[in-house]
């Protein structure tokens, strides 16, 4: 019967005998390689422990070299299984890769070699693997060269922009395009969440404009399958994978490019409709403490008013919480939430409604005072809003905001000394006149108000009641 090597365990391959005495014997690993394997292989967890507290960057070196030497599918599967193996049982191992004896070693082309090629198991074990070498590598080299790499080599070596490039590139292909129906995103998601606390993974990871691969992942998950780790169903995200989701966003919400790709994408409302119905105490905290992080940078504070995150906040609050951490978060975020309140103008809280694209009949809207007192800040970067009404007319298929923004364009047109020009030149009047016969007969009505003040102009228009 076939190996179906995508379901394979590390137990499973571990119950293997591969023949170590052959391949010394044709010399692909060496007599003392042979001997350290001897008295590693087979052992117990215990016995294995004590060798590598002894002997440790020994072993990393024996385990590297038959990766970058032997080709044979069951042995890499097999050292790929003893090293998860070794740092399963004890993640600071991975230290072990870094030690100075190591310091003429290339340790991380075979991994990101593995990487593209062999079978999802090979895969998996190197993407985990080479996340957390990188991660246990020390904070004063990261940014340097890798091991092996020195200023007078004239040997091609693995750099740091090798590694990140190939690490980045895998992770975001297994999002887009996942090699394992189950496994692949949440593999590529674990991953990111320990790779991003680093500020060089951020900067490759937007770079390569890997954010809006995570933003489809921020859906809430049933409470049924709230303590499995993995979901069995491709399309149903488990609450482990929402949870590092979240992370990946909280750490990237400490860098401001990636803040502004999250400023204008769905990553806020998705979070918050998480946070809404979620009652996994850890996704509340990442998720709260990524909106204290966003709310006084870019447009965030005004999106949080609009979509109604005072409310939230309010209900989070009346819930029993055990973390102390979460509680103090959201004291601060209601504090924060009161202060932006009190800093916005009427014309920010508008913009942010309009740059959204959900119009509703809010106060504002019929407000004369507003059109008159915020008449001249429409003319803001080229007439930006305006820009952005006259596209929600093109692009929106909701009859209430269609029927807000010929609304608001006709207030425009009316108190604009120049209205009735820059909207003839913005190709209004062909946006206006395609809802003249919309279904709605609230479109319907305003989009003839707003034509009407279009062909009448300022003089006349006034005559027109809304």
């Amino acid at each position: 019967m076939a190996i179906d090597h995508a379901e394979l365990t590390t137990d499973q391959v571990l119950r293997r005998d591969i023949p170590w005495e052959t391949y010394m014997t044709t010399k692909l690993i060496s007599g003392t390689a042979l001997q350290l394997l001897r008295r590693y292989d087979k052992k117990s967890e215990s016995q294995r422990a004590s060798l590598l507290d002894d002997d440790g960057p020994a072993y990393v070196r024996v385990f590297v070299s038959i990766l970058r030497e032997i080709f044979k599918e069951e042995t890499v599967e097999y050292v790929l299984a003893l090293i998860d193996e070794m740092l399963n049982a004890n993640p600071k191992r991975a230290r072990l890769f870094h030690d100075n004896s190591l310091a003429n070693e290339d340790i991380y082309e075979p991994f990101l070699r593995l990487l593209w090629k062999g079978n999802w198991f090979i895969q998996e074990k190197s993407c985990k693997i080479l996340a957390l070498i990188l991660s246990a590598r020390p904070k004063n080299q990261y940014g340097g060269a890798l091991n092996g790499e020195a200023s007078d080599s004239k040997s091609k070596v693995t750099t740091i922009g090798d590694v990140l490039k190939g690490l980045i590139d895998w992770l975001c292909s297994q999002l887009k395009k996942p090699s394992h129906p189950t496994r692949s995103v949440p593999t590529a998601v674990s991953c990111l969440a320990t790779l991003l606390k680093e500020p060089l993974v951020r900067s490759s990871f937007v770079q390569v404009d890997g954010v809006k691969l995570l933003i489809p992942l921020i859906t809430p998950v049933s409470n049924q399958s709230s303590t499995a780790l993995t979901s069995s169903q491709p399309n149903q995200p488990s609450m482990q994978l929402l949870y590092e989701t979240c992370l990946c966003i909280w750490l990237l919400s400490y860098y401001e490019p990636a803040v502004e790709y999250l400023a204008t994408s769905r990553c806020l409302p998705r979070l918050m409709d998480v946070v809404k119905s979620s009652t996994k105490e850890k996704v509340v905290r990442v998720i709260v403490m990524t909106f204290k992080n966003l709310l006084p940078k870019t447009t965030f504070g005004a999106q949080m008013v609009d979509l109604g995150m005072p409310q939230i906040v309010q209900n989070l609050k009346s819930q029993a919480w055990g973390d102390e951490d979460l509680v103090e978060a959201l004291n601060q975020l209601e504090e924060g939430m009161k202060d932006n309140i009190k800093k916005l103008s009427s014309f920010d809280k508008y913009k942010q409604e309009v740059l959204l694209g959900h119009l509703d009949w809010t106060p504002v809207h019929k407000d004369a005072f507003f059109w008159r007192e915020n008449i001249t800040n429409f003319e803001e970067n080229d007439f930006q809003i305006l820009r952005v009404l006259i596209t929600i007319l093109d692009t929106s298929n909701d009859p209430r905001s269609l029927a807000v923004a010929c609304y608001d364009l006709s207030q425009f047109i009316q108190q604009h000394p120049s209205g009735r020009i820059i909207a003839n030149d913005l190709k209004a009047k062909e946006r206006v006149m395609k809802l003249m016969n919309h279904e709605n007969a609230e479109v319907t009505k305003n989009a003839l108000l707003c034509i009407q003040r279009l062909f009448l102009g300022a003089k006349y228009a006034s005559f027109l009641q809304a």
